[in-house]
């Protein structure tokens, strides 16, 4: 699997895609890939304060159930509500379609200190 070059990533494998200000949030094809058919998503409250490293919703597979963590620090301007009722885009278009968040990022300089592609996939075959 090749990861976007246009997107940074964390080792709790979630995607972060900065435009301006505002940092789209999601969780990687690794993370999906080995969670299996996502059934549950739960959304933080647009509104909410983030700090990186923060938990902010919950992935629930057939196979486990696993905590989101926020990659950077912020506040939720938007939580991807139609994904509640339609996981399965969570598996079919993890960098895409899937975002979970956007967050209003109150440190840009956080943006710099994820994972590019290259270092990701990097990181993902040091796991094997």
């Amino acid at each position: 699997m090749s990861y976007p070059s246009t997107l940074r990533y964390t080792k709790d494998h979630e995607w972060a895609k900065l435009d301006g200000n505002v940092v789209t949030v999601g969780i990687t094809h690794h993370a999906q890939d080995a969670l299996g058919d996502i059934v549950f998503v739960e959304l933080p409250a647009v509104g909410r304060s983030l700090k990186k490293g923060e938990t902010f919703g919950v992935v629930e597979s057939i196979k486990a159930v696993s905590d989101l963590y926020s990659p950077l620090s912020g506040k939720v301007v938007e939580s991807n509500e139609p994904l509640a009722g339609e996981t399965s885009l969570l598996n079919s278009s993890p960098h895409d379609k899937a975002w979970i968040i956007k967050v209003e990022i109150s440190s840009p300089a956080e943006f710099n200190e994820l994972m590019t592609a290259d270092q990701y996939t990097a990181f993902i075959e040091s796991l094997k």
